[in-house]
C-alpha cells in the first residue's frame, strides 16, 4: 500500500467503512445467500441460515431492506403471505463476496500453516 496523508486515508477508508457497515455482522451474508438460493419466505431463511434467532433474523431482513439490498412483498389473503427476494442492487454484491471468499480462503490456509487456526467447518 501506498503511503498516504491521514486526510486521503479519511477519505479513502469512507467507502470501505460504509461498505462493511451494510455487511457486518455474522448473518448478512448468510441471509443474502440464503435468499439467492431460493429461501423466500421467513422460516425458509430462518431454516436455511442455521442458529440465528427469529429476532435476530427479523432486525437483520430489516436492515438489509433498508439498504435497498432485499424486497420485502406482502401478499394478502387467508393467510397473509410476506416473501423476501433480492434487490436488483444486491447483485452488485457477488464480486465483493467472491473476492471476501477468495481471500478468506487464503487467509485461512496461512494461519493454518503457522499453526494459529485449525481447519474448522
Amino acid at each position: 500500500m501506498k503511503k498516504r496523508d491521514h486526510t486521503q486515508c479519511t477519505g479513502a477508508l469512507l467507502p470501505i467503512r460504509d461498505a462493511l457497515e451494510v455487511l457486518s455482522g455474522k448473518w448478512k451474508l448468510q441471509i443474502i445467500i440464503a435468499i439467492s438460493a431460493g429461501n423466500s419466505r421467513f422460516r425458509e431463511i430462518e431454516r436455511a441460515v442455521t442458529g440465528i434467532t427469529s429476532k435476530v433474523l427479523t432486525k437483520e431482513l430489516k436492515d438489509l431492506e433498508e439498504h435497498q439490498l432485499i424486497k420485502r412483498t406482502v401478499y394478502t389473503g387467508t393467510p397473509v403471505l410476506v416473501e423476501y427476494t433480492l434487490d436488483e442492487y444486491a447483485n452488485s454484491l457477488e464480486q465483493v463476496i467472491v473476492s471476501l471468499n477468495d481471500w478468506g480462503i487464503g487467509h485461512r490456509k496461512r494461519l493454518m500453516q503457522t499453526g494459529q487456526v485449525e481447519l474448522v467447518a
